[in-house]
């Protein structure tokens, strides 16, 4: 198939290499050259690192780099596309807005999916004059590791769309869960019930980030414990989420204070060095705070 991936950063590239691997046609398309050459930049070191552990060849790198083009011209991109998947950032109004340019450009018969991790699929999909083509395809970071997908139906996505949905993901290799359009779905709503819970316990002073992420991760085989996880999300991407599943679903996703402040305070996790973590060159090497138990 021919599948455009519109927006080429974490998320986006991911997509775009994991849709290349299988031997689909992708095109990557960014509103600057700048991104999509760094996108590009990135699937290339992901690929190397899959040859360095012989996870895949040299010739296989190659054939899905070959397969992949990048544009800044949305209409180019989706121009002959048999599935458009956007991965631009978590707006609502954003997103709309690129639904609506997708149907005006795009083949009749184009798959259109949102990879929303939490926001409303139906109001997304509401934007198309044909709403019944519009699906949630809700990959994980990094999207080349994580094995799932969850196949999000919006009240207006018809059946064929939901079926090519479920197909596309099981030929990338990947597991399906399919999910009803509601807040938070399933994967968001439950992880961050307990990374909320977890910010919680911090501050009550129960125990320190690490020893809070030492018991999920050793006590229930968590491949990372839900505090390092948020840092690694982002602390404004989960006050954002935390956000709208209180206005959708109540006071138990009130954001806690210990949040709100990191966030003020510009300390938002991995990307900036600081979160409830202190970060090195993408490496843990301390605890933000009053801890001290690495300062």
């Amino acid at each position: 198939m021919n599948v455009a991936v519109l927006g080429a950063g974490t998320m986006g590239h991911g997509i775009a290499q994991v849709s290349a691997m299988a031997g689909h046609d992708v095109t990557i398309r960014d509103i600057e050259r700048e991104f999509v050459d760094d996108g590009i930049d990135s699937i290339e070191a992901n690929l190397q690192g899959g040859v360095d552990r012989e996870k895949i060849t040299e010739s296989e790198k190659a054939a899905t780099l070959d397969r992949i083009s990048g544009t800044t011209d949305l209409a180019d991109a989706v121009a002959d596309a048999d599935l458009v998947v956007e991965a631009v950032p978590e707006d609502v109004d954003l997103k709309r807005g690129t639904f609506e340019d997708v149907e005006e450009h795009a083949p009749e018969d184009a798959i259109i999916a949102s990879n929303t991790s939490s926001l409303s699929v139906t109001e997304i999909a509401s934007a198309l004059d044909d709403p019944g083509r519009g699906v949630g395809l809700h990959f994980f970071n990094p999207v080349h590791i994580m094995e799932l997908v969850e196949v999000v139906v919006a009240e207006q996505t018809d059946e064929e769309t939901v079926a090519f949905a479920e197909e596309f993901v099981e030929d990338l290799g990947k597991t399906v869960v399919s999910v009803h359009d509601t807040a938070g779905f399933a994967s968001s709503r439950l992880g961050v019930a307990l990374g909320v819970e977890a910010m919680r316990m911090v501050e009550e002073g129960v125990a320190s980030p690490r020893d809070v992420d030492a018991s999920m991760e050793l006590g229930y085989n968590h491949p990372m414990g839900p505090i390092e996880l948020g840092d690694v999300v982002g602390l404004d991407v989960r006050l954002d989420i935390l956000e709208h599943l209180r206005e959708e679903l109540g006071e138990r996703f009130r954001p806690p204070q210990i949040l709100r402040r990191k966030v003020r305070a510009g300390k938002l996790g991995k990307k900036t060095g600081e979160g409830f973590y202190v970060w090195e060159d993408g490496e843990i090497v301390g605890t933000s705070g009053d801890w001290g138990d690495d300062e």
